[in-house]
């Protein structure tokens, strides 16, 4: 297949492609999505063929407007409500109950429905123009580190999809929030860059399920069944204290190895050593990158330091325990 990649200015020609039932790579605030017509079955079925996605993992189904909605879901509840005049456009996927009209392949045969309204401005353009809601998981090949800047997009997609939309970087680097309001409790399903402690300014009694990680369940979203967001390369979380940790990383280092440090120029002896960030926003803007970067340097085994914290840190928590494969010491 010919990819073709253009920028925001020609987006019009990515809004044709989607029409005509091809697939478009674009960016979001999160992270870069792929993007087809969520009413094409044969677009879905694309999206699923270039990222080599299992079928029984649905997607989110991206709007440009509150109005999107009259075609996709069949109930809104009063705290739904809420949730999306506080937090959309913003990095909030909510699941709500489906209409008929949404494909079962978009949601894997499920009655309820995930979906988003981005705040990228490019996001947006696409989908207005497109004239259609947009299904799109992230714009990488299954089971790999979700990409935040165009060239990791192209490592993985080119020649898999249509066009690719080069546009600046993801500015929170993690996939959304996933909420539950197809029932009568306020459930968050992934943490995002919508927090629980935010959530629960307006709805009190919201919580995190308990079932984040159960492999036999039926997904409601992307990243609850299958193994996300991993390197080719090994990865290890340590967590403690942090002297602790740097004891511990420094006696098992060596060049073949990689860290995810909170100090800048600790252990001379590891290959590469990256920078996790000065805030729990800033990891999770660089998670990702790190870790297609070790690859990119064929690092074989990264460690990562970690200190768990509420807020944002829950979602870093998230997606480093993942890459990992839950492999986590306390020292």
């Amino acid at each position: 297949m010919e990819t073709k990649i253009i920028y925001p200015d020609n987006i019009s020609e990515a809004a044709e492609c989607i029409k005509n039932g091809g697939t478009v790579v674009f960016p979001t605030e999160t992270v870069y999505g792929l993007g087809g017509d969520a009413f094409n079955e044969k677009a879905i079925d694309k999206i699923y063929n270039a990222k080599g996605r299992p079928g029984d993992n649905p997607l989110i189904v991206h709007i440009s407007g509150f109005d999107e909605l009259d075609n996709l879901v069949s109930e809104i509840k009063e705290y739904a409500k809420i949730l999306m005049e506080k937090f959309w456009p913003g990095p909030l996927t909510l699941i709500f109950k489906k209409k008929p009209t949404v494909p079962l392949k978009v949601t894997a045969g499920r009655n309820t429905v995930a979906v988003r309204f981005p705040s990228n401005e490019t996001a947006q353009r696409l989908i207005k123009e497109a004239g259609t809601p947009i299904a799109a998981p992230s714009a990488n090949l299954s089971g790999s580190p979700s990409p935040t800047v165009c060239s990791d997009v192209i490592d993985d997609l080119f020649s898999r999809v249509d066009y690719i939309i080069d546009a600046t970087g993801c500015e929170i680097g993690l996939e959304s929030t996933v909420v539950d309001v197809s029932t009568d409790e306020v459930v968050i399903l992934r943490p995002g860059g919508v927090t629980l402690e935010m959530i629960r300014e307006y709805i009190p009694d919201a919580k995190l399920d308990s079932g984040l990680i159960d492999e036999d369940a039926i997904p409601k979203c992307p990243g609850l069944k299958y193994t996300h967001y991993s390197p080719k390369a090994d990865v290890v979380v340590v967590q403690g204290e942090k002297d602790k940790v740097r004891e511990y990383i420094s006696s098992k280092v060596d060049e073949f190895s990689g860290v995810i440090s909170y100090k800048s120029g600790a252990y001379e002896s590891a290959g590469l050593v990256l920078y996790a960030g000065n805030n729990m926003e800033e990891y999770a803007h660089n998670l990702f990158s790190h870790l297609r970067t070790f690859d990119k340097h064929n690092i074989k085994k990264v460690y990562a330091e970690f200190s768990p914290e509420p807020g944002m840190g829950v979602a870093v928590q998230n997606r480093l325990y993942k890459s990992a494969g839950h492999k986590i010491i306390e020292v």
